[in-house]
């Protein structure tokens, strides 16, 4: 019988737990994009309290995208250096973290937020060898992992989906076409680097010609095929979609365990749940194995001590989604500053 808190196995990797700490916006890095002290405390907070694994907040790939002031970027001096203090913090706990790698704008010159269609060859070649050029810096700095943004509305998400991509030439059409200036990513990544490769992935969009869920398994088929170590499974809006009136009415947990039946890779679950007995619930009645969390973090990163300690719990997380829209990594509720928790000593 599965567990919220088995030591388990995730590929390569032993977890403490089977939660996911999934991140979002990095509103506490300075202007020049270095890493605050709040930072390392909170991670060093997260990976103490029994997580199984960490993937950051967005590591935007261009500074003039639409999301970079709330996010890291990998083009700061420092940013190798600083990382790697980062992930040094995290591994004396024995959890692994991935780097969450994505952009929402491609934006040249005065053409900002370009269509899929009018990105030119050059410009799919220069956003392929800025993705393994990030990927690289992840590997110097310690990273396990890096996690692909092919979800909610990131630029590489709308790529892949039929809905936005109506090219002609080989980067469109097919789904094996769309998928293509990933794939050849990914072949490269793990051609050059010892990176285990994360791809989040939309479980469908919603719209009359977007993606749907027999779609979605086939692209989980071929990521597998040509690299790609796991999968988180999401879904366009989330987490605005996760609130308090909806919360039990998560259609990512069956499409989740539909891919499961169709891939052979470690599948996450995308959110949704913010209390012990309902992880459990899901874990013991499907083949859903890891469940990811981004918002209880927010609140409290220490919140597993609890679980664990009672055997029970519930995140005080209101789910009102402020962090959400003021693109904050902290609570807007729980303002409480948090302790550190690290017992460790050098």
């Amino acid at each position: 019988m599965k567990d919220l808190f088995d030591f388990c196995r995730f590929g390569d990797f032993r977890l403490n737990s089977r939660i996911v700490r999934t991140g979002l916006w990095e509103s506490e890095r300075e202007k020049s994009g270095n890493f605050t002290p709040e930072i390392y405390n909170r991670y060093e907070n997260m990976a103490a309290s029994g997580v199984g694994l960490i993937i950051t907040e967005l590591i935007s790939l261009y500074p003039r995208d639409a999301f970079s002031k709330y996010s890291h970027t990998p083009h700061f001096n420092q940013f190798v250096r600083e990382a790697k203090d980062l992930t040094d913090l995290v591994h004396k706990y024995d959890v692994p973290i991935f780097a969450q790698l994505g952009f929402v704008q491609y934006n040249k010159h005065a053409n900002q937020n370009m269509r899929v269609e009018d990105v030119s060859i050059e410009d799919i070649r220069k956003i392929q060898t800025d993705m393994i050029i990030a990927a690289q810096k992840c590997a110097y700095a310690g990273f396990d992992g890096i996690q692909i943004g092919l979800g909610n509305y990131y630029f590489l998400a709308r790529f892949i989906n039929p809905n936005f991509n109506t090219r002609i030439d080989k980067y469109g059409g097919s789904t094996f076409n769309r998928l293509r200036i990933v794939l050849e990513i990914i072949n490269v990544i793990k051609k050059t680097t010892d990176l285990h490769v994360n791809c989040r992935l939309n479980a469908f969009d919603g719209t009359n010609m977007g993606m749907n869920i027999e779609e979605t398994i086939e692209i989980c088929k071929i990521l597998e095929e040509h690299g790609v170590d796991s999968l988180q499974i999401t879904r366009p809006r989330s987490p605005q979609f996760f609130t308090q009136e909806n919360k039990q009415k998560n259609p990512l947990i069956e499409i989740t365990d539909k891919i499961i039946k169709n891939v052979n890779i470690p599948v996450i679950l995308g959110g949704g749940a913010n209390s012990l007995k309902q992880i459990n619930d899901i874990l013991k009645r499907t083949n859903i194995e890891f469940i990811s969390m981004q918002r209880p973090f927010i609140y409290d990163p220490s919140f597993l001590i609890d679980w664990r300690y009672d055997g029970d719990g519930i995140s005080g997380c209101k789910t009102c989604n402020n962090c959400y829209w003021k693109k904050t990594s902290t609570c807007f509720i729980n303002r409480q500053p948090q302790l550190n928790v690290g017992t460790f000593t050098d």
